[in-house]
C-alpha cells in the first residue's frame, strides 16, 4: 500500500487512541497536527528545492558530466560511489542536514549508472554516521539542549567510531548482486575500511573545536587523505570494476562549470547555517513552534537560478523546473505531515484527563532497567525512523533517557550519546528521508524495497552501538 495511505490511516488511529483512551485535551491534539504540518513544511521546502536543483542539473547536462570527472580520480565504480555516498554526503550532512545529502547524492549515483532504488538505498546508508554532528551540531545543540553534559560530544564521537563500517555496508550492497560479487567486495574492502577510518578518526580529533565541526571538517580531512592514498594506489583494488556505462572522449562541459553549481550550493549552505544560524520566528501556538530563518531548500533554489543564468537559460526553463518540483513535492509533504503529526500527538499526549504518561513514555518505560545502554540506541533509531530527524528523536526521548539514567545510577552523557548515535544510525531508515529521496529520483511506492535494503545494515549498526554501551557502562 502506498505510504501516503498508510500514514493517513495511522494518523487517524493515533488520534482515536489519543481521544478515546488517553483522553488528551482536544486543543493539544489539534495543536499537534498543526505543528506536525509546520515541521513537514520545512522538509517540503528542502524537497522542492532539491528537485528544482536536480532539474536544472539535468537541463544543463551537468549530471552527465560528473561521472566523467570522477574517472580522473578512479575509474573504479566502487571508489566513485564511496566518494559520493560517504565523503560528499558527510560534508552535506555537516553543513545542512535534514535530508539534504541523500537528495543531492542519489541522482549523482544514478548518473554513475546505478538503478534508482539502489541509488536511494546507498544514499540512505551513507547519510548516517555524520548525523551525530549534522547540521552544524543541531542534534546536540537543539535536540538535547541543556540535557547534554559538556562531555557528551566527545563521548558520542568515540562511540560513533563504529561508523567505520558504513562504507563497508555501501560496498557490500553495491557488489552483492553483481557477477563475482564476493570477489569485488573483498578486493575493495581495505579501501572501504580506510574510508571509514579517514572520516571517523579526524572527527574524534576535531570534536574539541565544538559540536559544529566534526562532520564538516572530518569529511574534508578524510577526503583529502583518501584522495592522496588513491593517487598513490594505496588501499585501492588491483582490478578495476568499471561503471555500468563507461564514458569516454572529451567532456562537453568544462570541469569548472560542472563544479560551479555544487560549489555554489555548498557556499550557500555553509553561509546560511553560520551567518543566519539556527534562529527562527517563534510561533506561540497551542504547541510551540519555531520557523527557522534558514532552510536548505532556499540554498538549492538560489544555486539553481544562478546556474541557469551562467548557462544562459531563460525563464521558460526556470518556470518548467519549478512547476515540476512543486508537483512532485506535494505527496511527500503530505506523508511527512501525517508522520510528524503522529509523533507530535505521541509526545503531547501527556496533557490528558486520564493521568496516563505520554504515549512515548508508556512505550519507553519498559526500557528503564539495567539494559538501558542497550535500549538507548534502539530508542534513538526508532525516533529517527518515525520523525525523519535525529534532532526530533532527541527532543522526543532525551528527557526520558536522561532521567532514567540518573535513576539507575548510569552516566547521563553515555546514555544520551548512545541514543544520539542510535538516532544517527536510524537515519538510514528515516521515512521522511526515504520519501524525499524517492521524490527526487522519480520513484513512487518503492518504500518496501528501499527499507528492505537498509534495515539489516541499520540493525547491525544499532546492535553494535548497544553492545558498546553495555561495555562502557
Amino acid at each position: 500500500m502506498p505510504l501516503i495511505f498508510v500514514s493517513a490511516i495511522t494518523l487517524i488511529l493515533v488520534i482515536v487512541s489519543a481521544a478515546a483512551f488517553w483522553r488528551v485535551f482536544p486543543n493539544y491534539i489539534f495543536g499537534s497536527v498543526v505543528k506536525g504540518s509546520l515541521v513537514a513544511l520545512d522538509i517540503f521546502f528542502i524537497i522542492l528545492g532539491a528537485i528544482f536543483f536536480l532539474e536544472i542539473m539535468k537541463e544543463t547536462k551537468i549530471i552527465e558530466n560528473v561521472s566523467f570527472y570522477l574517472q580522473s580520480v578512479s575509474k573504479d565504480i566502487r571508489i566513485q560511489v564511496i566518494f559520493l555516498a560517504w565523503f560528499f554526503e558527510n560534508f552535506l550532512e555537516g553543513t545542512a542536514g535534514f535530508g539534504t545529502p541523500s537528495t543531492v547524492v542519489a541522482p549523482l549515483l544514478i548518473g554513475l549508472g546505478l538503478g534508482p532504488v539502489n541509488a536511494v538505498i546507498i544514499a540512505l546508508l551513507g547519510n548516517s554516521s555524520s548525523v551525530v554532528f549534522g547540521a552544524a551540531g543541531t542534534p546536540i545543540r537543539v535536540g538535547l539542549g541543556e540535557l547534554a553534559p559538556s562531555s557528551l560530544p566527545l563521548t558520542a564521537a568515540l562511540i560513533n567510531s563504529i561508523g567505520i563500517i558504513v562504507p563497508v555496508f555501501i560496498l557490500w550492497f553495491l557488489t552483492a548482486k553483481r557477477q563475482n560479487g564476493q570477489k569485488l567486495f573483498w578486493e575493495a574492502l581495505p579501501f572501504a575500511v580506510w574510508a571509514g577510518i579517514a572520516f571517523c578518526l579526524p572527527s574524534i580529533l576535531i570534536v574539541f573545536l565544538g559540536q559544529e565541526f566534526p562532520s564538516i571538517l572530518g569529511a574534508v580531512v578524510g577526503l583529502v587523505l583518501v584522495l592522496l592514498t588513491t593517487k598513490l594506489k594505496i588501499f585501492v583494488p588491483k582490478n578495476v570494476e568499471l561503471q555500468h556505462a563507461e564514458k569516454s572522449g572529451e567532456a562537453p562541459i568544462p570541469i569548472v562549470k560542472v563544479a560551479f553549481p555544487y560549489a555554489l550550493l555548498i557556499v550557500f549552505l555553509v553561509a546560511g547555517k553560520f551567518l543566519i544560524g539556527s534562529g527562527g520566528l517563534f510561533l506561540p501556538l497551542l504547541v510551540k513552534h519555531t520557523v527557522a530563518y534558514f532552510n536548505p531548500g532556499f540554498a538549492f533554489i538560489l544555486a539553481g537560478i544562478l546556474t541557469l543564468g551562467v548557462f544562459g537559460m531563460g525563464i521558460k526553463t526556470l518556470g518548467s523546473s519549478l512547476k515540476l518540483a512543486l508537483k512532485r513535492s506535494i505527496e511527500p509533504f503530505l506523508v511527512i505531515a501525517f508522520m510528524s503529526s503522529i509523533a507530535q500527538i505521541m509526545v503531547n499526549s501527556v496533557h490528558n484527563y486520564s493521568l496516563l504518561p505520554s504515549m512515548i513514555d508508556f512505550m519507553a518505560v519498559q526500557a528503564k532497567n539495567v539494559l538501558l545502554p542497550l535500549w538507548a540506541p534502539v530508542i534513538g533509531a526508532f525516533g529517527s525512523f518515525l520523525t525523519g530527524s535525529a534532532t526530533v528523536s532527541n527532543l522526543m526521548f532525551g528527557n526520558f533517557l536522561a532521567h532514567s539514567a540518573g535513576d539507575l545510577g548510569l552516566a547521563v552523557d553515555k546514555i544520551l550519546a548512545l541514543a544520539l548515535v542510535g538516532a544517527a544510525a536510524g537515519n538510514m531508515i528515516a521515512l521522511a528521508d526515504v520519501i524525499a529521496a524517492e521524490a527526487v529520483v522519480e520513484l513512487r511506492n518503492e518504500e518496501n524495497k528501499i527499507l528492505r535494503g537498509v534495515i539489516i545494515p541499520c540493525a547491525i549498526y544499532v546492535i553494535l552501538v548497544g553492545a558498546a554501551g553495555l561495555i562502557i557502562t
